[in-house]
Order: structure tokens, then C-alpha cells, then sequence
């Protein structure tokens, strides 16, 4: 692609969802995110929206809850995006169960944008295109989902890559215990029981939630530390969807207070640039690389540009 038809952030942001796809399909042609550097770094300084991580092992119904969820949005007229992550096909690399088709919306309607994603090579985690597309979502609507597989490592990196993460929990699965055993409760900070209607089973597990989260809770008590809300949904019927977007919006709010928010984004910013460091030169040259510190501000995709250049370089010399 030459730079003459690379798409700014400014006609990203006022183009709609062509310019979008657009802007999606540059990151995703590219053959290094450093290449679109200008397009990121833009995209990354304009955030303006509340990026909201949805996950929980298959078949909990996360799909069906996200469809009420982006209804209930746009009812409240907030514009959606919305990023499906999906396992990938070894063949095609590409995305097998898409979630597009299982997300029940509008695709008439401008203020939603869906895009399905490949987990790629990581097992249920994000891609680094995944993050990518997420900060150039995050620069257009005013809430960005994203939809994980919930196998693997998804739920640790879907905390790497939002504001607030949203994990699902199906009653009468063994999910609640099984999942907090395995210290899941400590990723989420808004628990949800789907399908509520299973009334006295959704009552158990919701309260099996509760008690372990009471553990965690007096050993984390901190100026930083969000008090997990635990909720019943049942997205079938359209109960709890506006209650726990009111959680998530409450989350936000307390992130926004003092420098909660700053502090959080630039923390995943710095996870970013070590990875993206990683993944180009390997551990050794996560090495050579020397300290990887962000400045107030400043843009992972800048800085990982800088660090390879001086990487490549001493590789040459």
C-alpha cells in the first residue's frame, strides 16, 4: 500500500464504517504493525471510548448476552463496536465459529460495527491485531466490546486489552467453583450468572461466587482495588442487561477518578511494547533491548518503531 492511499485517523473517525473496514483492513495487510504507526499512534491519543471485555468458557451464552447488551447501547443511543474473537482455522489462519453471524444486530444501523478476529497462535488469547483494531475502535465509538473464545489464556489477555472485563458463568455447569479455583476471580470485575431463568440453580452459583470472592476481597483491599460486582442476567429475556451496563459504566466511572484510568491504560500500553518486542526479536532481543518505559503519553506503536530500528541496526552492524 502506498502512504497516497493509506487512510488518516481523522477521515477514520468521520468516515463511517467504510472508512473503518477501511482502516481495519490496512492494520491487517500490513506487514508490520509498525508500518501504520501513524494511523495507531493517532488513533491511540484520541481515545474516547470504554472498552468493555466480555468472556467465560464456551457455550455460557456470551453471544446472546452481548446481542442484548449492544440493543440496550443503542436504546441508550451510544455507538458500538464490537471485536469477536474466535479460535483460528491452522489452514487459513482465519476465524472458524464467527461471531458475526451468532450476534443478533442491525447491520443496517451506522452506530454498529462488528468485526470477527482470529485468535491466531495464541490459544484463546488476543492477537496483536486484535489489540491494534481495538485501539482504532476505541478512537471512533463510544463503546468497544470484545468477545473472547474463553479458552486458554483469553481470560488473562482480554484484561491486558480493556477497561472493564465482564466474566460469564453459567449455573449448574460447576463453572463457579471450578473457575475461581483456578484464580479467575481475581481477572473479573463484574461476575455475571447467565441465564438466570434456572432460577435455584442460578441462585447457587451466584452465591458460591460471592463467598469466594469474599476471600479475595479482604487481602486486596487497596485505593486500587475495585469491589467485584457479582449479577444474574438472563439475556433471553432482556433481565439484568441494563443493570449490568449500569455496573460497567460505574466501573468506568471509578477508573476515572484521580489517575486510575491513566495509570491502567499505560500499564497495557507497556505490556504492549514488551510483547511487540518479543514476538519481533525474541527474548534475546527483549534483552538487548534494554529498560522499555513509556513517557506520559506517549504511544506504545512510536516507541516499538524506535526499539526496532535500533534493533535491527545493531543486528546489521
Amino acid at each position: 500500500m502506498k502512504d497516497s492511499d493509506a487512510i488518516t485517523c481523522d477521515e477514520m473517525i468521520a468516515g463511517g464504517k467504510a472508512a473503518l473496514s477501511r482502516a481495519l483492513a490496512q492494520i491487517e495487510s500490513a506487514p508490520d504493525l509498525v508500518s501504520t504507526l501513524a494511523l495507531l499512534s493517532e488513533a491511540y491519543a484520541r481515545a474516547k471510548g470504554h472498552v468493555v471485555g466480555v468472556t467465560g468458557p464456551p457455550g455460557v451464552g456470551k453471544s446472546t448476552l452481548l446481542s442484548a447488551m449492544i440493543r440496550m447501547l443503542r436504546q441508550k443511543e451510544r455507538t458500538v463496536g464490537v471485536i469477536a474473537v474466535d479460535p483460528s482455522s491452522k489452514v487459513t489462519r482465519g476465524a472458524l465459529l464467527g461471531d458475526r453471524i451468532r450476534l443478533q444486530t442491525d447491520p443496517e444501523d451506522p452506530g454498529i460495527y462488528v468485526r470477527s478476529m482470529a485468535a491466531r497462535d495464541r490459544l484463546g488469547g488476543l492477537a496483536e491485531i486484535t489489540v491494534a483494531a481495538m485501539v482504532l475502535m476505541r478512537a471512533v465509538y463510544d463503546v468497544v466490546l470484545i468477545e473472547t473464545v474463553g479458552v486458554g489464556q483469553s481470560e488473562t489477555d482480554v484484561r491486558g486489552a480493556t477497561d472493564t472485563v465482564i466474566f460469564c458463568v453459567q449455573p449448574g455447569s460447576g463453572d463457579s467453583l471450578q473457575f475461581l479455583k483456578a484464580g479467575i476471580v481475581e481477572i473479573p470485575d463484574i461476575m455475571v450468572v447467565t441465564k438466570s431463568d434456572m432460577e435455584q440453580q442460578a441462585r447457587q452459583a451466584r452465591a458460591d461466587i460471592k463467598s469466594a470472592i469474599r476471600v479475595t476481597e479482604a487481602a486486596e483491599a487497596s485505593a486500587f482495588h475495585w469491589p467485584v460486582k457479582v449479577l444474574s442476567v438472563s439475556a433471553a429475556r432482556g433481565e439484568g442487561v441494563e443493570a449490568l451496563i449500569e455496573a460497567a459504566d460505574s466501573h468506568m466511572a471509578w477508573l476515572g477518578q484521580g489517575n486510575r484510568l491513566t495509570q491502567k491504560r499505560r500499564s497495557q500500553a507497556q505490556e504492549w511494547l514488551v510483547d511487540g518486542v518479543r514476538e519481533r526479536f525474541g527474548r534475546e532481543g527483549l534483552k538487548h533491548a534494554g529498560p522499555l518505559e513509556l513517557g506520559p503519553g506517549e504511544s506504545p506503536f512510536g516507541a516499538l518503531a524506535e526499539v526496532s530500528r535500533k534493533l535491527q541496526a545493531s543486528y546489521k552492524a
